[in-house]
């Protein structure tokens, strides 16, 4: 059984892939859905995924094929399906003697676009800016859950291998154990990426740089915003 959205999301994707021939963009498809972030059409869309009625199309990015109808569940008819592969610069009589199914999807070769908000920093604890921007990044780099991306700013993780520059590629979550790698919000103002440790009834973040000392704050000081999941790194 689907929600409303996720069967409002699944019927304009396959509108659209039978109109043109080429998946609607996240930005198409959140403003056809009146949603007001993209992460929106991401949950959604992993939420159609795990359920078996599209799947990602490998080494496109946000390439989606139909494989369940949204009126029954059920297997899309034949007569539709070449519409649902078809894909910009492919016509569909190219694709027309293809017999057999699609291979499965290779997630190694999936890439999908996540929030960028802003910078976060591994030094003094600097706002995170909530921004618009997205990122593209590889979907093996990313696990289960909401994810969101920060870029860092400052020195103080370097002996993590976490570099000024780097785009820190964050789980959401509330929650974390010793040792872990999270987005602290301190005082409810600042944002910083540490290692977390509790120690004494107080909140211990770890900097990994020895250039840098700890930072102690209250347990009602901090609020966890999210683990590290993953790291992108641009060379120039």
């Amino acid at each position: 059984m689907l929600t409303r959205k996720q069967h409002e999301l699944l019927t304009f994707i396959q509108t659209r892939l039978e109109d043109s021939g080429i998946s609607p963009s996240f930005e198409e498809m959140k403003e056809a859905l009146d949603l007001k972030s993209k992460s929106g059409v991401h949950r959604l869309i992993s939420a159609l995924e795990e359920r078996g009625f599209i799947r990602r199309l490998p080494n496109r990015a946000r390439a989606l094929e139909v494989i369940r109808d949204s009126d029954a569940g059920g297997a899309k008819p034949a007569s539709r399906a070449s519409a649902s592969v078809t894909v910009a610069g492919t016509s569909s009589a190219a694709l027309a003697p293809l017999r057999s199914p699609a291979p499965a999807r290779q997630p190694a070769n999936d890439v999908i676009e996540i929030p960028l908000h802003g910078r976060i920093a591994a030094g003094v604890p600097i706002e995170a800016l909530e921004g618009t921007s997205t990122l593209p990044v590889p979907a093996a780099l990313l696990g289960a859950g909401e994810h969101y991306a920060l870029e860092v700013s400052g020195d103080s993780m370097v002996e993590a291998g976490i570099l000024d520059g780097d785009y820190a590629l964050v789980r959401r979550t509330d929650n974390a154990r010793d040792g872990e790698i999270v987005v602290a919000l301190v005082r409810g103002e600042e944002a910083t990426l540490k290692y977390l440790r509790r120690e004494r009834g107080m909140v211990r973040l770890d900097p990994a740089n020895a250039a840098y000392d700890p930072q102690y704050y209250q347990p009602d000081e901090v609020q966890v915003q999210g683990k590290l999941a993953g790291l992108l790194r641009r060379y120039h």
